[in-house]
């Protein structure tokens, strides 16, 4: 494979010129990638990284998946206008095993390694952490339009959060990385760590960024915190769904970026619906592709209920919240969410728009509700 290949779809590869010297080092390279575990599921944009990655392997190199297990008690602040919430350790430590397990969907188990950077960076002394404070400076880390728009704007950033650069750049330094790669949005993390491992004698890794998948909203870009995205586990029906929702602006950066271009039809929703079976084929096979598309035909495009409807059980108590009901057993994201779909109409009682928040539970015995184009659920009495 040519360099051409390995750097297909890459928005910078730097310095010039570097990764041809590396490949001729006559050894297996070691390509570095940052996981984040703040939630499990890998999504459509984190997965075209993925790819890019077994492209690395399929040449021989090895993978190093740094699961930030300690980092991410601080949080990467990477594009963020405020300072990320912190998990506890045993949703961090559940996420990260679950994401590890689904990157080997994409991943040759046999040419990965995976790391969890705690087992580091939890060993520094403070004076080790000192010694590597000093490899940057506080101008140098204010370059980073994030922190300077925070700092103009007199909002507050936190010692930790301008600490994160460093303690990524050390994980490239503790498993000495040959090649790290992310999204664009990490282009300064990523220099950092050029930076960091030169000061610590190392040879300076090379930086390869991709760019961002953008969220089914069409807007930002994919993100597990921003609920926009389609994960890899998403069943048939709801990839199929996601993806036929985007809007039409983003199907050629979707195409490029997910089944990988080449031609495609004129028509936006025929180009849509060749996307969503793409897609859904490659994480479930042609018969999830052709599932998905018959959910998404019935319940999008006539109307109807799927063939198959979750049962669920009716909370105890007369008349029954509808906010509370769809936040609970339809996994409508917030009560506040849900009373806005009831008051777009978007939530039926047995095809009904539902007219009340508080509704009499004889109503719902027995009753198909439906809340968006998506989500339905039968109720049986308690």
């Amino acid at each position: 494979m040519s360099t051409a290949d390995l750097t297909r779809h890459a928005v910078h590869v730097l310095p010039e010129g570097e990764l041809e010297r590396k490949l001729k080092l006559g050894r297996p390279l070691r390509v570095k990638l940052g996981i984040d575990p703040t939630a499990p599921d890998i999504h459509l944009g984190f997965a075209f990284v993925l790819d890019r990655l077994a492209e690395f392997q399929r040449e021989g190199h090895t993978v190093v998946l740094i699961v930030g297990d300690y980092t991410a008690r601080i949080g990467d602040p990477s594009g963020r206008s405020d300072e990320r919430p912190v998990l506890p350790d045993e949703v961090l430590d559940a996420n990260a095993k679950e994401f590890a397990e689904q990157a080997f969907r994409v991943l040759d188990r046999e040419h990965t390694e995976i790391r969890f950077n705690g087992e580091w960076l939890g060993k520094l002394s403070y004076a080790e952490v000192v010694r590597l404070a000093r490899t940057i400076t506080v101008a140098r880390i204010l370059e980073r339009d994030d922190f300077a728009q925070r700092f103009a704007a007199r909002e507050p950033i936190s010692i930790s959060e301008l600490l994160y650069p460093l303690m990524q750049a050390y994980d490239s330094v503790a498993i000495e990385a040959d090649i790290e790669i992310g999204g664009t949005d990490q282009l300064y993390n990523l220099l950092a760590g050029r930076d960091v491992m030169q000061d610590y004698g190392l040879h300076p890794q090379l930086v390869m960024t991709y760019p961002l998948l953008v969220g089914v909203d069409g807007e930002d870009k994919m993100s597990k915190s921003r609920g926009n995205y389609v994960g890899i586990n998403d069943p048939p029906d709801e990839m199929f769904g996601k993806t036929m929702s985007i809007p039409d602006k983003a199907l050629p950066q979707w195409w490029e970026l997910v089944p990988g271009g080449g031609s495609h039809p004129d028509d936006p929703m025929e180009w849509k619906l060749e996307l969503a079976r793409r897609i859904v084929s490659r994480w479930h096979g042609d018969d999830g592709a052709r599932r998905g598309e018959e959910h998404f035909t019935r319940v999008v495009r006539e109307h109807q209920a799927p063939d198959e409807v979750p049962e669920g059980q009716l909370p105890e108590g007369d008349p029954v919240h509808l906010p509370a009901l769809l936040v609970d057993q339809l996994g409508v994201g917030s009560t506040s969410e849900a009373r806005r779909l009831i008051a777009q109409g978007a939530v039926r009682i047995d095809g009904q728009p539902a007219a009340e928040i508080d509704v009499p539970r004889a109503s719902l015995e027995g009753a198909l509700v439906q809340a968006g184009k998506r989500r339905f659920m039968r109720f049986s009495a308690a």
